[in-house]
């Protein structure tokens, strides 16, 4: 999974990427590879060295997920096509804080840190876009805990799938037992949130399979943290790398 035209298909897919120059692409390009992801593998495990930075495009979705010790866990932030995981924010081998699992299988362009610290080094642009997903990233980290504190599950469960579907399409390949260790609820809650949005027309559930019906209905229902994470996007990144535009 190497050819040229895959590597079109990462740097055309994956919004970050998308802004590089030829210039920017040639620092990077040359010690990348390219990787099939499966749902359930682990890119990042908590407390060991960062060695990877990963770039999802296509319809491959990462999890950024918080595990207690008693087992419970929740998500904090998700990855797709739109930025990276690994590196981006810490500089060098720093040890990985949360767990990052594939939820949504798919390719991904994977870059070594040391090569990605050098290319910050060469390319003012590389480096403040970086700050700038950074910033994004914090700044979704930050909406998901007010989430997770004051909105329902049925909010955020459509909140979630909003997202999802921005990344890979109508039909989202995921479990409900997938669904309800993202949102840190039970299976059963889970399976009555879904039960309701497809009562009301606005998804369809299949065995492993999410699909998107009505996305107007669907964003009535969702809370406002949808929106508010997908415009600072816009904001510091956009289409440039630069910010300016509310598209993402």
């Amino acid at each position: 999974m190497t050819g040229p035209e895959r590597f079109e298909d990462a740097f055309s897919g994956n919004l970050l990427l998308s802004t590089f120059s030829t210039e920017v692409r040639q620092l990077l390009q040359s010690d990348a590879d390219l990787v099939d992801l499966d749902v359930g593998q682990r890119v990042l495990t908590r407390g060991q060295d960062v060695d990877w930075s990963y770039f999802p495009f296509g319809t491959t979705m990462i999890s950024l997920v918080v595990e207690l010790s008693d087992g419970r866990s929740v998500q904090v932030a998700s990855i797709g096509r739109e930025g990276a995981v690994g590196g981006i924010v810490s500089c060098g081998h720093a040890p990985a804080f949360a767990e990052a699992k594939v939820i949504v299988g798919g390719p991904a362009m994977r870059v070594p840190m040391k090569v990605l610290e050098h290319a910050k080094g060469q390319s003012s642009f590389l480096k403040n876009l970086f700050c700038r997903f950074s910033d994004y990233l914090l700044a979704e980290v930050m909406q998901s805990a007010t989430c997770n504190s004051f909105h329902s599950i049925q909010q955020r469960a459509a909140r979630w799938l909003l997202t999802a579907q921005d990344r890979a399409g109508d039909r989202i390949e995921l479990t409900q037992e997938a669904l309800a260790e993202l949102l840190g609820v039970q299976r059963t809650t889970v399976n009555a949130v879904v039960g309701a949005l497809q009562d009301q027309g606005l998804i369809s559930a299949r065995r492993g399979r999410v699909i998107v019906v009505d996305r107007a209905g669907l964003k009535r229902h969702a809370c406002e943290c949808y929106s508010a994470v997908k415009d600072h996007f816009g904001a510091v990144i956009g289409p440039s790398g630069s910010g300016g535009s509310p598209d993402c």
